[in-house]
């Protein structure tokens, strides 16, 4: 059976280099502001709240109030997730015997399986598999199940709020990243519609989130140690293999041997495994202020490596 799709605009590779391009050129443009001092000292600290506290809740509640959930339960699907908990699994393996701490290898583990979905999984999606809806089901995944639990995590260890463990425990209530994405998926469960007044305000707010989170993080490469050493040598050096090859080989053997998927659907799935750490998990470390470094050195090698990892897997299963 051939696949309905229409073939994408300029072929695979020239849509993987297409979407590359453009948040290479909000990084530069971030980091260009970083090393003129544009936004002032606390110009980074200031987008990264914006993006964390504001911007990406309104981005996540607007996305999933209008979502489609049923695209959680496809094989499609399956594979990615069984596929994101491995690489973390394996995160976890090591960092746990090495003492690397809970938070940095929540982080770590986070960079090994957390995709770049949204502003360079979207386009890529467009471009290569012809059908941008495609990653909803990864965005899906990721903002309703993986995000509430990695910064549940990172809060009931201390690296958020303060105070006794029942507390604590309630923190996920009052993360903003967490409130948006389960308040969208209620709206979207419920079949509410949300009306145009309400939903415009936020869809303009969340429009910030993407652009900001990428010019804080190419803000951040101002001054920073060149990527891969230090202290977070392993960890980065770790995180950056399981996520740009580990999980994409993972996802093609768990799709072809279990679920004998093959053609367009292979393609979808070993493509959207195959996307770089996202850049919102640098938000997450700054706003924790754990394993900064090892997020930012890890989303920008594994985006470095992923694109001959991704033309690569365009020109043999495209």
């Amino acid at each position: 059976m051939t696949d309905p799709r229409p073939a994408p605009e300029g072929g695979s590779v020239a849509g993987v280099l297409s979407g590359f391009a453009v948040i290479a050129i909000v990084i530069a443009v971030g980091y260009v502001i970083g090393r003129r001092g544009t936004l002032g000292e606390q110009g980074r600290e200031v987008l990264t709240r914006l993006a964390f506290t504001l911007a990406g809740p309104a981005l996540l509640f607007t996305t999933l109030a209008e979502a489609d959930l049923s695209v959680l339960f496809s094989g499609r699907l399956l594979v990615t997730a069984l596929s994101t908990a491995a690489v973390a699994g394996i995160f976890v393996a090591v960092g746990a015997p090495r003492r690397w701490g809970v938070g940095r290898t929540t982080i770590g583990a986070l960079c090994s399986g957390y995709v770049n979905s949204g502003n360079l999984g979207i386009p890529i999606a467009a471009y290569v598999l012809g059908d941008a809806s495609l990653v909803a089901p990864v965005l899906l995944f990721q903002v309703v199940l993986v995000t509430p639990v990695a910064l549940t995590v990172l809060d009931l260890s201390g690296m958020g709020e303060k105070g006794p463990v029942w507390r604590r425990a309630l923190t996920p209530l009052r993360n903003p990243i967490a409130v948006g994405s389960l308040s969208g998926v209620v709206v979207s469960a419920a079949g509410w519609k949300v009306p145009g007044p309400v939903l415009d305000p936020l869809t303009l707010i969340g429009d910030m989130s993407v652009p900001a989170a990428l010019l804080a993080f190419g803000m951040s490469l101002h001054g920073s140690a060149f990527p891969g050493r230090g202290r977070d040598r392993q960890p980065v050096l770790l995180s950056v293999a399981l996520k740009s090859l580990a999980q994409p080989l993972i996802a093609w053997a768990l799709a072809t041997t279990v679920l004998g998927m093959h053609g367009a659907p292979l393609l979808d799935v070993v493509v959207t495994s195959a996307l770089p750490s996202a850049q919102n998990l640098f938000t997450y470390a700054s706003r924790y202020q754990v394993a900064e470094s090892l997020a930012r050195d890890s989303v920008l090698l594994s985006t470095i490596a992923s694109v001959p990892v991704l033309v690569g897997v365009a020109a043999l299963l495209g």
